[in-house]
């Protein structure tokens, strides 16, 4: 398929606001597509190519641009993954000029309209709808199987792509089955919606799991008899630089597992350092051995996936957590009580708090794991309020902060659209560490000016605090953060993670 039959019908997609619409133009699409096509259009869709980040930057692309247009489209799909193929292998000496090369020449093969979707493409900007939900309807749609059947696939392979390629096929019954839950095939963590307070989260009056909620780093580990892999929320493997998660698991009474749970560093005395230095453990140019000796991390383990060649996803939490219990010693799990008693919960709640945790999870014990999905089911109640926002654009600090980037322009992620709605502005909370690292970042991200007003690419993750919402006239979604200010940054989270504008909302008075 050429790139300008994508490009149409993604434009088109974008300007359709009913969702049962997008679904009819993207499984008319991907009907049409060859097998091997399938993925490539999936990730140019949802502005995630199949080969992931490519570590190409708006200078790169507008340079790019610069190059003369194609006066009639000609570039087919493959084309184009290609070329995303070669880019992540130019390394070493020159690099940067053999990827403007490779740039320069797939620009001047492409139409104005193709240049605008590429460049989009590759700074991670593609907004047309096609939102892996609307997607994936549409490839149930395309292949005549039921919806469900394709998350579920998609669930376990952890690739929209892939799995849109099997249920594509000419044996996609078979080729959708395939995708078990398997060892070193990670799958995206179940996550959870939020409440003001504990007695909210315990509202439907059933016993729940109430948990201490630790600000770490999500893992998921595998094991199959001595092998043991560790991942991220993201899916990325870093098993190498956290040999004691390894060690604990291999310990473990068990011949396979897949467990979730959070790492933390944690102070002699028991309570959790910063999200911040917990995250330092997972920098790329780190001597391990010595990180570990004065930055040492300890897991906790909430919940188990498969155990054992068993798959428990299905079961209830409560058959998961007496399996969990079953093989892991206290010391590796996170504490938690059972109770629908709201002042138990609360006495709970404040045990972690006086700890140094964030606060609890409220968890329903009948719930199965809904990996990659949010819902009621999980809970998280948190003492101070906080959201996780994009940051939109920054401005140049004055005074003592001359010189750096300081005031950031936060951004609630609206679901129906992919975009960001502005709420407001801070520069409270920022330690000069900070502010030195985020003017770095920011400029990196840099796509244009006006005035003071740096705009940059939607990619970053930030954790505000706040006292309130209240409603407000001057900002696009109606409602403004008050005496808000940074905690730090998320970068274990993509802005698609962030916190929705109904959830701001959510906080209204």
């Amino acid at each position: 398929m050429r790139l300008h039959d994508l490009v149409q019908v993604s434009s088109s997609v974008a300007a359709t606001s009913g969702r049962l619409e997008k679904i009819s133009k993207l499984a008319s699409l991907l009907s049409r597509l060859l097998p091997d096509e399938v993925p490539i259009a999936v990730g140019f869709l949802i502005g995630w190519p199949r080969q992931g980040k490519l570590g190409v930057g708006w200078a790169a692309v507008s340079a790019a641009r610069e190059t003369t247009t194609a006066a009639s489209p000609s570039l087919e799909l493959r084309d184009v993954d290609a070329v995303f193929d070669q880019l992540p292998t130019v390394k070493g000496k020159n690099s940067g000029a053999a990827r403007a090369k490779l740039l320069g020449e797939l620009f001047s093969r492409a139409t104005i309209d193709e240049q605008n979707f590429l460049g989009n493409l590759l700074v991670g900007e593609v907004r047309q709808g096609a939102l892996e939900g609307v997607l994936l309807e549409a490839i149930a749609k395309a292949a005549e199987v039921p919806a469900a059947r394709v998350r579920r696939a998609a669930m376990m392979a952890g690739d929209l792509g892939v799995v849109a390629r099997a249920a594509l096929g000419e044996d996609r019954e078979n080729a959708l089955a395939e995708y078990q839950l398997k060892p070193f095939r990670p799958v995206q963590p179940m996550l959870a919606d939020s409440a003001p307070s504990v007695a909210e989260a315990l509202s439907a009056g059933v016993p729940a799991a109430v948990e201490w909620k630790l600000d770490g780093a999500r893992i998921q580990v595998h094991r199959q008899g001595d092998r043991v892999a560790v991942y991220t929320r993201s899916l990325n493997d870093v098993t190498a630089a956290v040999p004691e998660v390894v060690e604990i698991v291999a310990a473990l009474p068990a011949r396979e597992l897949i467990l979730d749970g959070e790492v933390i560093a944690l102070a002699p005395d028991g309570r959790p350092l910063s999200f911040q230095d917990t995250m330092r453990r997972f920098g790329r140019r780190i001597n391990v051995l010595k990180q570990r000796d004065e930055l040492p991390l300890t897991p906790f383990f909430f919940d188990v996936l498969l155990h054992d060649g068993e798959t428990v996803i299905d079961d209830s939490l409560s058959s998961r957590l007496e399996r969990l219990e079953s093989f892991t010693p206290e010391t590796a799990r996170v504490p938690r009580i059972f109770t629908s008693d709201a002042e138990e919960a609360s006495r709970f709640q404040r045990t972690a708090l006086e700890r140094g945790h964030e606060g609890v999870m409220v968890k329903l014990l009948s719930a199965p794991y809904a990996a990659g999905r949010r819902g009621s089911a999980w809970i998280k109640v948190k003492e101070a309020r906080t959201l996780d926002l994009v940051v939109l654009a920054v401005e140049w600090g004055s005074g003592r902060r001359q010189g750096w980037l300081s005031n950031i322009h936060m951004g609630a992620r609206d679901p129906a659209t992919g975009e960001f709605v502005m709420l407001g502005k801070t520069f409270k909370g920022m330690t000069d560490e900070m502010l030195e690292w985020q003017t770095k970042e920011f400029l990196a991200r840099e796509t244009h000016r006006e005035g003071h007003i740096v705009y940059v690419r939607p990619e970053l993750v930030v954790e505000v605090a706040f006292n309130e919402v209240q409603k407000s006239p001057h900002y696009p979604g109606g409602v403004a953060l008050r005496f808000a200010r940074v905690k730090g940054y998320r970068p274990d989270k993509k802005p698609s993670e962030a916190d929705t504008i109904d959830a701001v909302r959510a906080y209204l008075p």
